[in-house]
Order: C-alpha cells, then structure tokens, then sequence
C-alpha cells in the first residue's frame, strides 16, 4: 500500500516562507501525477498545484507566483516552496498522487492516494 507522509509544516507571520516535503513509501514520485492540494476550516478541497511525470506543472491562478512545486525523483519526494504567505494561506496541507489521469495531471485529476495531511498557519 502507498503512503504519503508530509513535513514542514508550521507557523509563520504573513509575508514569511515555509517549505514543504512529502515521501513516498515506495518510489512513485517518478511514475505519478503528484501534486499539493489544501483544506481550510469550512471550506472545500482545492488542488494548489501538481507535477506531472515529465516535470510539467500546473498552478492554481490563486497561487501563481507565491508556490512553487518540484520533486525530486532519486530521493522520492515532492516538495512545495510557499513564498509570501498571508493568512489566507491557513489551510491543512496535503500531498496526494495519482496513477496516469484520465484529462492529463491537473486539478481535476481523480487522486488515488492521500497523505494524511500537515498543517499550516500563517498569523497576520
């Protein structure tokens, strides 16, 4: 069974930086779509950007600019740089990844695995 742990979470004042990290259990980084979506209280999933197998990306237009996602394959991690956050940005972080989706690696890809999610607060 595939399994996806995040770190780098934590707190930070509007404006700051913080770096995330998600491993795999098996090395699926270089054969999945992978990508970070975020859950804030009360709202829906949203998908923040993903990285397809040949290291094309997508971004959601409410991050272009501030996020950054990249992996890398040897080590089997994908990782997602935010810079500036603001508080808006408060949300529960998660890495997922997804075998080949049918429409291409985007934000409507069906996702087949789910990190159990590392939280990020951003104070203003």
């Amino acid at each position: 069974q595939v399994k996806l742990e995040e770190s780098g979470g934590g707190s930070v004042q509007a404006g700051g930086s913080l770096s995330l990290s998600c491993e795999g259990s098996i090395y699926i980084v270089d054969k999945y779509c992978m990508g970070w979506f975020r859950q804030a209280p009360g709202k829906g999933r949203e998908a923040l950007a993903l990285i397809d197998v040949d290291g094309s990306t997508t971004y959601a237009d409410s991050v272009k600019g501030r996020l950054t996602i990249s992996k890398d394959n040897a080590r089997n991690t994908l990782n997602l740089q935010m810079s500036p956050l603001k508080p808006e940005d408060t949300a529960m972080y998660y890495c997922a990844a997804t075998w080949k989706p049918r429409g291409g690696c985007g934000p409507s890809a069906i996702i087949d695995y789910w990190g159990q999610g590392i939280q990020v607060t951003v104070s203003s």
